[in-house]
């Protein structure tokens, strides 16, 4: 009988913090802060978190050439 194995990476959190949403991108801090135009959402207590769908889009944006920082900003303002 043939076994596979099958690898999944789950986020488990639709809102993340920063070093969870770096993580998520696979950028390095610096390098998140420099290149990443989603803003995160401050929350009441002043929790600053990074919504995934917001990543996504930017990320599905840059794959198809049509990342456009303006829009995202404007949607998250």
């Amino acid at each position: 009988m043939a076994t596979a194995t099958l690898n999944l990476r789950l986020q488990p959190y639709r809102l993340m913090t920063k070093a969870e949403a770096t993580n998520y991108c696979r950028r390095p801090v610096k390098k998140f802060e420099a290149q990443c135009p989603v803003a995160p959402i401050i929350m009441a207590d002043g929790d600053r978190l990074y919504d995934v769908q917001d990543l996504d889009r930017w990320i599905d944006g840059l794959k198809s050439g049509s990342a456009d920082d303006d829009d995202i900003i404007r949607r998250l303002a």
